[in-house]
């Protein structure tokens, strides 16, 4: 007996296959998996004028769905008592020491009063620590001059390497006091900063040797090498106003084709289905991988349930609600764990404590510990249109009619 229905399944496929066949999706690769059982559903091309087939393997750009996953090496360091969530981090980060504050969130950045506290690690993991992107300050002096550092990876500054980054991030005052305000992205590539500077290894090694090694995720990395570049598609972001596909990366010769200055948390993998897959299985399984184990049961819980009180969440509450014009329906989860969206009530039709979380260059990930699903969904469509989010929307939408109950 299969874990998905027969008709589940051919209106799954129906409705990737409408989303290509529209001209709007070149190509889609999705994974969706119950228990012991794994679907594969390959369509499309992998650039909009044709080219080769989408594969299973085909190499995608996570973008921000690299946030659940690159977290795991910083609870791999939790669990071997290497970093506790309330240490302060001057120890490993002393740029972030005696932080001053704004004021006003969007006031000048020379108005500012001294922290209440020092930044913890709890703070890093949990997003809280007083900086990050927030779509609804865009324009602020602080996001101005955040841009305008590189400290986001926002063409055309190139972020820098991570001590320099680092460097620029503890010149800059915080938005918020620590603790106080979940805010995006920047915690999690400032996470990778942490994880290298307490193992003195470089972030994408300590990934390797500690989680994708384990897991045997061999096409997850920060760049895709020439021997495997024509298994990585052009990305794009199509002009908003006439939906023209413009290249936002080349494959050969592209940003991801060569070794980062920067090795990014926040949304610098690459990666496949299969890779990914194999992650969310671990977690879902507890931690372990074919009976090995990668991180401990209560590392996976903490990480994959909400850590937020509802003031902290305040900003993504916002963009769920009021912005959701913004963000086209994106944000429906409530709360936030480590590195990855938490659901805390039925926005859709996931299940409470459903998690994983998405990339801006057309990448969903999420794992249900409810039903035991996995779903991956992998593009080569950036959000500049929501032609890739209601794609994913879309998906979610028929997997879940398809778990036979």
């Amino acid at each position: 007996m299969s874990k998905f229905t027969a008709s589940g399944q051919r209106k799954i496929r129906d409705v990737l296959a409408r989303h290509v066949e529209s001209g709007k999706i070149p190509g889609v690769v999705a994974l969706f998996s119950k228990d012991d059982e794994t679907h594969v559903e390959a369509l499309g091309t992998m650039q909009h004028d044709g080219g080769a087939p989408m594969r299973r393997d085909t190499v995608f750009r996570m973008a921000s769905a690299s946030k659940p996953v690159s977290i795991a090496a910083a609870m791999v360091l939790l669990d071997e008592c290497r970093l506790r969530l309330d240490d302060p981090v001057d120890q490993w980060l002393p740029e972030l020491a005696d932080r001053q504050v704004l004021k006003a969130f969007d006031g000048p950045i020379d108005e500012t009063v001294p922290a209440r506290r020092p930044i913890t690690v709890r703070d890093v993991l949990t997003s809280t620590f007083g900086l990050g992107m927030d779509m609804t300050s865009i324009g602020t002096p602080i996001m101005n001059e955040v841009f305008a550092q590189g400290l986001t990876p926002n063409l055309p500054t190139p972020m820098p390497d991570q001590d320099e980054w680092l460097r620029r991030l503890g010149a800059l005052p915080l938005m918020h006091q620590p603790g106080d305000h979940w805010q995006y992205h920047i915690a999690s590539d400032l996470a990778g900063v942490l994880v290298s500077r307490v193992t003195g290894k470089t972030f994408d090694e300590a990934l390797r040797e500690r989680v994708f090694g384990p897991l045997g995720m061999n096409d997850t990395g920060f760049h895709v090498p020439d021997e495997k570049i024509h298994r990585m598609p052009v990305l794009y972001a199509p002009d908003p106003a006439s939906g023209e596909f413009h290249v936002w990366d080349e494959s050969k010769g592209g940003r991801w084709n060569v070794p980062p200055a920067f090795q990014g948390g926040g949304g610098g993998l690459v990666s496949t289905a299969d890779d990914y897959h194999a992650y969310f299985r671990m977690l879902l399984n507890g931690g372990k991988h074919r009976g090995e184990r990668i991180l401990s049961r209560q590392a996976v819980q903490l990480m994959t349930t909400n850590r937020l009180a509802p003031a902290q969440n305040a900003a993504r509450t916002e963009l769920a609600t009021n912005n959701v014009h913004i963000s086209f329906g994106q944000g429906q989860h409530g709360g936030w764990g480590f590195g990855m969206a938490v659901r805390t009530y039925r926005g859709d039709y996931a299940p409470v404590g459903q998690f994983g979380w998405d990339g801006g260059a057309g990448t969903s990930a999420y794992a249900d510990p409810v039903n035991n699903v996995v779903g991956i969904l992998l593009t080569q469509v950036g959000a500049s249109v929501p032609n890739s989010v209601h794609l994913m929307h879309d998906f979610w939408t028929t997997l879940y009619q398809a778990v036979e109950e």
